[in-house]
């Protein structure tokens, strides 16, 4: 387990909800509903009086920390010698492409592009214009 945990591999501490805030009592109630058998419908249902941005925001946070506990488990399997393409498949290669370090699409081994995906996916999420920690402040288009 020490290899999973490990900073310089691409498993991420989860992103946590402050206690006694609204988006943490949203947070619950979306872990109690995941976790009571109910159908999945039923567990991304908007409680009644509760904003829809919020709502969004908690599961989208919760998605990423599950998303990077599962890669934490596979990552040490998927080298850049034994993954040197990012793939879905043989007919599909996905490149890599941020508009700064890499400005065309370029193709790169899973890990590396998995990094760049999960650091990315976290900026995103750390930034309060896209995810506003107060509650009721996201922007609605």
């Amino acid at each position: 387990l020490k290899q999973v945990f490990n900073k310089d591999k691409t498993f991420r501490p989860k992103r946590k909800f402050e206690p006694g805030t609204q988006r943490f009592e949203l947070h619950k109630r979306a872990q109690a509903t995941l976790h009571s058998g109910v159908d999945l419908k039923a567990a991304v249902q908007l409680p009644m009086g509760e904003d829809q941005n919020d709502w969004v925001a908690v599961h989208v946070v919760d998605f990423f920390n599950r998303i990077n506990l599962i890669y934490g488990t596979i990552c040490e399997f998927c080298t850049e010698r034994t993954c040197p393409v990012m793939s879905g498949g043989p007919k599909y290669e996905y490149r890599w492409q941020d508009d700064m370090k890499y400005k065309k699409p370029t193709a790169l081994p899973a890990p590396q592009y998995m990094n760049l995906l999960m650091d990315w996916i976290e900026m995103q999420i750390n930034n309060e214009d896209i995810f506003p920690t107060s509650v009721g402040k996201c922007e609605r288009e």
